[in-house]
């Protein structure tokens, strides 16, 4: 419970809290004559007690995090699970830079299972694969694995060793294998949760013990405690119920409140406290004093938004660990969220206009837009590049400005209603250009003409429906809406694959975090933290390459071209980075020496090593990258290596990896700014055209005459088609397929093809947003608009 901060500082729990918990567990815990099972049924009851009571005030993302670490825990002290394939299973060591010799398995997949196979329970796992390709095809590619038996003997392993297993061959599905693991070892109430009645909680509140509710944005949980409170005859009309909205001016108001309800036994509501952050320590001190003779009848509760970082959190401690905390989070899912939508009028809203059909059609369509956009943020970067707080203010806003344009024009004004939709109402939350672009292009598909006739799909299957009462159009959403699907957002079914990978490597990487740090679990094998970090510093200190000598490479070269440029940039902040990386691991080493004194730097860097993490001060001064330690250290290996190549004799290489520089776009300056000089073109007139051809880094045996082949590119949310040279519908599995080696130079302007082109945004990593780089236009025979909903984009590493 106590590490459980280090995912949201929200999640404070206090021994005070824990005491009362563990006395309730044993009041309820079965009597039984024998010993060892009296001592069986409390170890039960408190385990499912403390369960219950922490889940309640947990996201429902953290939930498996806490569930599964809980699980582990467990397990490890029965000494039921092997510590060494647990750190495995969290850490997920992967050989870097090898292929895949089958199909139904990505490069990464395989390298996780030659890992995999050097552990004596794994021996022969990748041979196996290779020799029976077809049966492990079919149980990887089955659409829950998790329930299916492992092929041959594999499948009399543990199930610690399937889990092991199945993280590398579908880590889509792991949040479903961990659920099922958690059942067969603890029991199905430790996964079947359902939200515990307000009723059920108040039992456990007391003066001295607030509820704190931890806000989602749609969800007003304070409803439960009117509600509750009516039975009890605690009303705001009897004087016995206050509610306070706080801000400027309100603290006096809270106070006086809590000081009469003290007294008289009437409960207090003070909402939105995280928005008067200098009176919170005040806050603190008056729920201690109240509570002294106050009436067993008074109450507090609190609620508050999560800070965005953990940085920006500002609830005091004591606040935290003293409330019984929960969460309420508003419902998932295209029908969830349009029935919310719909659910903010009434039959009064579709009569108010005079122009019915074309104000129904608008307002149908503009509740599904708004249920689209919400939801699209669960599929991360992918469905946004940033994420935005949209709400129901800005439909309900939007429906009122649709009412007055329809009132007071004889026409549909469509792109007035789009341009106010995607560039005021919902677009003034937008940052983002390319989120823009989204945005206004599904207004684009949700609000055309055809739309009046009936003749529009908003989603594959589902048509906008004819005119009807309020009543109608739930029944018409239960009745008509496809099952659940990435279809309904215009995605590929693969990012909700890509989407479930995220959520299972951010669940293993977290609780990897909240393991105890001088076990030999955590270390694997037996080993403690410092001597698994102290094998690591030697192994990068040894193949850590020299700094490049720029002096010498100067001399070496007159000639200042633009690429030479570039190539010299890149080695100087090469130079800046592996200098600070040789600096801090020496440091570090004469640290664990005890040469040193070890500093909070030290202490950070020697973490982020345990944790295969790239530590802070390497990151500031590196270049965007979500890999894991090992595999960002054999990436920087390989681009000090492209480097060195290039800076022997400066020649432009016949293929530039275009992935391997800290500046993508000085490269992509250079070839406009060679093409310029050579036929003396203005260079604000400059743009870059690509050409993807059909070969491979291989089939290149020397460089173009003008502009650059470049490799090292991976397309998202689609795929490239040799045969046809033009973007196509993604394979399912295949989430970033890579792009055979594109020409890319320079053109003016006017000279550019811009007829049925798709304009790809280019990022470095699948984090997006920041990351941007250029913008290639590539050939469709589609409409460009189906891959700007599809979330379509180059990616510079996989």
């Amino acid at each position: 419970m106590n590490d459980l901060n280090k995912i949201n500082p929200l999640y404070q729990f206090s021994l005070k809290a824990f005491n009362v918990i563990f006395h309730n567990a044993m009041e309820r815990a079965e009597p039984a004559e024998e010993l060892k099972i009296r001592v069986e049924n409390l170890i039960d009851s408190l385990t499912y007690s403390v369960f219950v009571y922490t889940t309640r005030g947990l996201f429902e993302a953290d939930k498996i995090i806490f569930t599964s670490q809980m699980t582990f825990q467990i397990l490890l002290a029965r000494k039921e699970i092997d510590p060494v394939e647990l750190d495995f299973l969290l850490r997920f060591p992967s050989v870097p830079n090898v292929v895949s010799p089958v199909d139904f398995l990505a490069h990464n997949s395989w390298g996780a299972i030659k890992s995999l196979s050097q552990m004596d329970e794994f021996r022969n796992l990748d041979r196996d694969i290779e020799g029976s390709a077809k049966r492990w095809k079919k149980f990887v590619e089955s659409e829950i694995p998790e329930k299916e038996k492992f092929p041959q003997e594999w499948k009399n392993k543990t199930s610690l060793q399937k889990l092991c297993m199945m993280r590398a061959l579908r880590p889509d599905r792991m949040t479903y294998a961990v659920a099922l693991f958690v059942e067969e070892k603890l029991g199905t109430k430790y996964v079947v949760t359902r939200a515990v009645p307000f009723e059920k909680s108040f039992e456990e509140t007391s003066p001295e013990t607030p509820v704190f509710f931890i806000l989602s944005p749609g969800v007003d949980p304070l409803k439960d405690v009117e509600i509750l409170g009516n039975k009890l005859g605690i009303t705001i009309n009897n004087g016995k119920l206050h509610n306070v909205s706080l801000g400027q001016g309100q603290e006096v108001v809270a106070e006086k409140a809590m000081d009469v309800a003290c007294k008289n036994g009437g409960w207090v509501i003070l909402q939105n406290i995280h928005l008067v952050k200098k009176w919170l320590s005040k806050l603190e001190k008056k729920l201690e004093a109240t509570v002294i003779d106050a009436d067993p009848m008074y109450r507090v509760y609190m609620s508050a938004e999560p800070a965005a970082t953990a940085e920006s959190h500002i609830i005091p401690q004591g606040i935290l660990e003293a409330s019984i905390k929960i969460t309420n989070e508003p419902p998932t899912g295209i029908k969830a969220n349009v029935h919310k939508a719909l659910d903010q009028f009434s039959q009064d809203t579709l009569e108010m206009c005079a122009r019915e059909n074309e104000f129904k059609s608008l307002w149908f369509s503009l509740c599904y837009f708004h249920a689209v956009v919400c939801e699209r943020r669960k599929f991360g970067p992918q469905g946004w590049n940033r994420l935005y707080p949209f709400n129901i203010g800005d439909l309900t806003i939007s429906v009122n400005v649709l009412y007055n344009y329809l009132e007071n024009n004889p026409k549909v004004p469509w792109t007035d209603l789009r341009y106010l939709f995607g560039e005021i109402m919902y677009g003034g939350h937008i940052t983002d250009d390319w989120d823009r672009r989204l945005c206004k292009t599904y207004l684009e598909e949700y609000m055309k003409p055809e739309m009046l006739e009936g003749e529009l799909l908003l989603a594959p299957g589902f048509n906008i429906p004819g005119s009807m009462d309020y009543v109608s159009y739930h029944t018409y959403l239960d009745e008509e809406l496809p099952p659940e699907t990435p279809y309904l957002y215009g995605l590929h079914p693969n990012a909700e694959i890509g989407f479930l990978t995220m959520t299972s490597e951010n669940l293993f990487r977290t609780v990897l975090e909240m393991q105890p740090r001088d076990s030999g679990a955590s270390g694997g094998g037996g080993m403690t933290k410092e001597e698994k970090v102290k094998g690591l510093l030697d192994e990068i200190l040894e193949r850590l390459p020299e700094e490049f000598n720029m002096m010498e490479m100067a001399g070496r070269t007159e000639d200042r071209s633009p690429y030479t440029v570039v190539a010299f940039q890149e080695c100087e902040r090469m130079n800046i980075l592996t200098s600070e990386i040789r600096r801090s691991l020496k440091e570090l080493d004469l640290g664990l020496k005890g040469e040193l004194t070890i500093s909070n730097e030290m202490e950070a860097t020697m973490n982020a090593l345990f944790l295969d993490k790239v530590p802070v001060n390497w990151n500031a001064r590196a270049y965007p990258s979500c890999l894991p330690m090992g595999a960002w250290f054999a990436d920087l290996l390989l681009r000090i290596k492209e480097l060195e190549s290039w800076t022997t004799d400066f020649a432009l290489p016949n293929v530039v990896w275009l992935a391997g520089f800290f500046n993508p776009q000085s490269f992509l300056t250079a070839i406009e700014q060679s093409t310029a000089r050579k036929n003396e073109w203005p260079l604000d007139r400059m743009v870059l055209s690509v050409d993807v051809t059909k070969k491979w880094k291989e089939d290149f045996n020397s460089p173009p005459r003008e502009g650059s082949y470049v490799h090292g590119l991976f397309m998202e949310g689609a795929r490239w088609d040799s045969q046809s040279g033009m973007i196509a519908d993604s394979r399912l599995k295949e989430l970033t397929p890579a792009c055979p080696v594109m020409f890319v130079k320079a053109t003016t302007v006017d000279r550019q093809e811009t007829k049925n082109m798709y304009e790809c945004p280019v990022y470095k990593t699948k984090e997006r947003g920041p990351t941007f780089v250029w913008t290639f236009n590539l050939k469709t025979k589609e409409k460009p608009e189906k891959w700007a909903i599809a979330g379509v984009a180059l990616l510079l590493s996989a």
